[in-house]
């Protein structure tokens, strides 16, 4: 059955008509507290959290953000409850089957960033056929940070740079930025432009740690379930409203002659 067209709020016109943000991550955040604030059991608001995924995605594709980052299970919450870990993969096994004709139909490209090879097989099979299935896709890359952590990625990133210096390959002497960030998972993505956390906590939380040096961060209380379009496109829209200097001044920024990567 084909969704029903969905005619844009005022504000979505606004946000289409001004300068969007390249790559957004969104740390997902409150699922389990607005399920305890209804009585319910914390996995009822990872599922609902899974309508806000989906709501949020459609949204980021449609106003045209060229890539979504979203942090669906850190390295850390491994340490979790032995049966929330379960529902959680659980739910990650449902999501990608009931998603992936959205996936693939809409020309969403996934993408799998993390120790991926720490999921379940049921989990990590779905997952690399429907990579493998939307691997040229071109409208939009939708990345799942999975068993993810930023410290993690910058561990295994300067491990492999140490080990191209000892095999003679590069000059420690040399070095640049560009060598540490061709070996982060995220390599290949657009720079990440805006991070945005739901539940009204004020921290990063291990997240794209390298990643989010001159990104934007936007905070709102909203928790996770109750994330929908509405407030994602509040987030882009005061992404919009910001001057972004990259260490330089205002009038640096608006002259002429400054480098695009500060206009960006």
């Amino acid at each position: 059955m084909d969704r029903p067209t969905v005619l844009p709020t005022p504000l979505e016109v606004q946000v289409k008509a001004r300068p969007l943000p390249r790559h957004v991550g969104i740390i997902m955040d409150g699922n389990g507290r607005w399920a305890e604030l209804r009585g319910q059991p914390r996995l009822e608001g990872h599922r609902e959290g899974s309508v806000s995924v989906r709501e949020v995605t459609r949204t980021a594709r449609r106003v045209g953000v060229q890539a979504l980052t979203l942090y669906a299970f850190s390295s850390q919450n491994w340490a979790r409850p032995a049966e929330e870990v379960a529902g959680l993969m659980d739910l990650l096994r449902e999501y990608l089957e009931s998603e992936r004709a959205e996936i693939l139909d809409n020309g969403i490209r996934l993408n799998a960033i993390g120790e991926v090879e720490k999921l379940p097989r049921f989990v990590k099979d779905p997952l690399e056929r429907l990579m493998a299935d939307s691997a040229h896709n071109t409208g939009m890359v939708l990345t799942l940070a999975l068993s993810y952590g930023g410290r993690e990625e910058l561990l295994r990133a300067a491990r492999a740079l140490a080990e191209s210096v000892a095999r003679g390959e590069l000059d420690p002497a040399r070095l640049e930025a560009h060598d540490l960030e061709s070996r982060l998972w995220t390599f290949g993505l657009p720079p990440v432009d805006l991070v945005v956390r739901t539940s009204g906590e004020l921290r990063i939380s291990n997240f794209l740690l390298w990643q989010l040096a001159y990104a934007e961060l936007c905070f709102t209380d909203a928790l996770w379930p109750d994330f929908r379009t509405e407030e994602f496109l509040r987030c882009l829209s005061q992404y919009q409203g910001r001057e972004r200097r990259f260490g330089l001044t205002s009038a640096q920024v608006n002259r002429d002659d400054t480098p695009q990567r500060a206009k960006a």
